[in-house]
């Protein structure tokens, strides 16, 4: 039996993308292109203070605290970890769910038995409770969502609609319905961190064995953080990430780096030291000096920062995710020292 019903979902869902050739583009404006498994549903708001909050995929990410500028980027994670791939949250109300599913039946294109099973699923020939409307402002219907970016697995949450209470779980059988650590994972998919251009002492071309300092901007490196919620069942998630350290490799082997590991770690909110007159005879605390020139090219220098990410979220949950990293290379040219014969 349990064969069979899963080929039942599938047919369900393959219907669905099917119907949607057939219908009226009205019907299924901002519809996804995997039917039920694809609706990926966005729309923006800002707030009194002017603070921008998106809706994707039946979540809602607050991203005021997000970082920002033409540099900024998306982490990677240090592991094999990804965001979640699909899940299942609230999605329509009884009246909404009528005004998308009749059209469906209306088009004829899913068959009669397919059709009639559906209607009488919803109880559709009843007036006053079809579709729970009997239950309007009671609860949601509960469907599926994908990862905006379709990751392996986003094919997973192939369970039909389902009708949850408000202050009620989930059906138990039901994997992947929202819960805060899910929304932290979005979430952490969401943070966007600043560039990681450093900046050197000198700072255009530097010469063969004088160290080179290396810093970034402490008014940059500061935590940043996006918080996804679900406003339907009073859930939500923030996850944050922490700037913890610079490695830097030269882009030769023919250097040596400050600290000597090429990782050089963060003090306050600051990652290295800027250069001051009077530094000339100091160890730079973040630095590399080039043991050879660059000839008529320049040096590779790739400059990495790791990101600790944590996340709390509704009741007291909360835990560590896996640390992100986010980096870019820059070009550095060097010379020979050049001396002046007598």
């Amino acid at each position: 039996m349990s064969a069979v019903r899963n080929a039942g979902r599938t047919a369900t869902v393959l219907a669905v993308v099917c119907a949607s050739v057939f219908v009226t583009q009205a019907a299924f404006a901002g519809r996804g292109k995997y039917g039920n498994n694809g609706d990926t549903e966005q729309s923006a708001n800002a707030d009194d203070k002017g603070n921008l909050s998106v809706t994707v995929g039946g979540i809602v990410f607050d991203r005021s605290k997000n970082g920002s500028g033409g540099s900024a980027g998306a982490l990677t994670s240090s592991t094999s970890w990804s965001p979640p791939a699909c899940w299942y949250a609230p999605k329509y109300t009884p009246e909404q769910l009528q005004k998308y599913l009749e059209p469906i039946w209306e088009a004829g294109s899913t068959g009669y038995e397919w059709d009639a099973e559906q209607r009488e699923k919803y109880n559709a020939d009843d007036e006053k409770k079809a579709f729970n409307k009997h239950k309007s402002g009671e609860g949601f219907w509960w469907g599926s969502y994908v990862n905006k970016s379709y990751p392996p697995g986003w094919d997973a949450c192939t369970e039909d609609y389902f009708w949850v209470d408000t202050g009620d779980a989930p059906p138990a059988d039901i994997e992947n319905a929202i819960t805060p650590e899910i929304l932290a994972g979005l979430a952490y998919a969401e943070i966007r961190v600043p560039g990681t251009e450093v900046t050197l002492a000198p700072t255009e071309t530097t010469k063969v064995n004088l160290p080179t300092w290396a810093w970034l901007d402490g008014a940059e490196f500061k935590p940043v953080s996006v918080t996804a919620s679900v406003p339907d069942i009073g859930i939500s998630a923030t996850a944050t990430a922490e700037p913890v350290s610079l490695e830097i490799k030269p882009g030769t082997p023919d250097a040596q780096t400050y600290p000597a590991s090429g990782v050089c770690g963060i003090d306050g909110r600051r990652i290295g030291e800027p250069y001051q007159k009077g530094d000339a005879d100091r160890t730079p605390p973040c630095g590399v000096k080039y043991l050879r020139s660059s000839g008529d090219g320049a040096f590779p220098l790739q400059a990495t920062v790791t990101w600790e990410i944590h996340w709390t979220g509704t009741g007291g949950a909360g835990g560590d995710l896996p640390d992100g990293e986010f980096g870019a290379t820059q070009d550095v040219v060097v010379q020979e020292i050049q001396a002046i014969n007598r």
